[in-house]
């Protein structure tokens, strides 16, 4: 009997060290996870739009390119994206939380993988109501708003038959030689003219 006595005390010293250590151990773990919770890594995203000026004519769809890069954080699946235009009229938005916002709009939407970084926006059958520049804004989870340099947009009317594109210097150049050749016809004419008036006045007389 003593000798198992002597095996308790032992065991129970050595459960209840066993479960000192685990609280140690947990309590090491719930000090030092906090600190790293409280201080994440800021984000350093940059947004990039290319080309910094872009020219279509009506009629034609163009791709506003906008790319994200973010070295810290390869996953940008979850960040919010606007795109708004500016022009004369004022600021205009097109598409927010990713989607256009648009009424009864299917022209504007943003193409690419966001989760590569590619949030371009595709504007279908461009009309000269499009003129403006063109702005990507991303939106981080810590409510840090990134703004692109824009891109400036220009639309050129497409003029005259079978889509034939006409500048208005063009059209004056063509006015003007119209002209000029009725007024060369009028000088060459006028002499013969005259001679035909006065072979008719002869031939009346005799």
């Amino acid at each position: 009997s003593a000798v198992l006595l002597s095996l308790f005390p032992g065991t129970d010293v050595g459960v209840t060290g066993g479960g000192a250590n685990k609280e140690n151990a947990a309590a090491v773990i719930h000090e030092t996870a906090p600190p790293l919770l409280l201080t994440p890594e800021p984000w350093n995203l940059l947004v990039t739009q290319t080309p910094a000026k872009e020219k279509a004519k009506e009629g034609e769809t163009v791709v506003l390119n906008c790319h994200l890069n973010s070295p810290q954080h390869p996953s940008l699946a979850g960040l919010m994206v606007k795109w708004y235009k500016e022009d004369e009229k004022g600021q205009m938005d097109l598409l927010e939380k990713n989607v256009t916002i648009l009424p009864n709009n299917s022209r504007i939407f943003m193409s690419g993988d966001l989760s590569q970084g590619d949030v371009s926006l595709i504007i279908l059958n461009v009309t000269t109501s499009d003129h403006g520049i063109y702005f990507c804004e991303v939106t981080l989870p810590d409510g840090k708003v990134v703004t692109g340099d824009g891109t400036k947009l220009r639309i050129r009317r497409a003029l005259g038959l079978f889509g034939i594109e006409e500048s208005i210097g063009t059209i004056i150049g063509v006015v003007a030689a119209g002209i000029g050749g009725i007024v060369v016809l009028i000088v060459v004419l006028t002499p013969q003219m005259r001679k035909c008036i006065l072979c008719m006045r002869q031939e009346s007389h005799q």
